[in-house]
């Protein structure tokens, strides 16, 4: 997997998300600068599967900012639509191993999201 194989499949899939009827929405009503956010994607994808440490950020807290507008079904749709891409992008074992990340950064987002410990210990929805 290369540099310019990453960043042609964050550009395919996002192109699809912008569209998308479900996604769209809070996509376009969270990215300000998609040029910006498409290379910061390229960036964390990088540190995420070729280990460059390009990425500079917290996605968690970037998640945390839209929760009024993420619903957790929304994960799934995403993870969809990645697969897809990946799928069309991607030679075989690279689309497996990408969309095998990509689940496990969906479902730890998820949990960050929508499953909190508040502080005397009980679970908060």
């Amino acid at each position: 997997m290369t540099e310019l194989q990453l960043q042609r499949l964050v550009d395919a899939f996002y192109a699809k998300v912008q569209e998308d009827r479900v996604l769209g929405p809070v996509f376009n009503g969270a990215v300000h600068d998609w040029p910006e956010h498409l290379e910061k994607l390229g960036a964390f994808w990088s540190s995420v599967m070729l280990t460059s440490g390009r990425y500079k950020g917290n996605p968690v807290a970037a998640h945390l900012r839209q929760a009024r507008t993420i619903q957790p079904a929304m994960f799934e749709r995403w993870l969809e639509l990645w697969r897809e891409t990946a799928a069309e992008t991607l030679p075989p074992v690279d689309a497996a191993a990408i969309v095998e990340k990509a689940e496990r950064i969906a479902e730890s987002l998820k949990l960050a999201m929508f499953f909190r410990i508040d502080p005397a210990g009980r679970a908060a929805a």
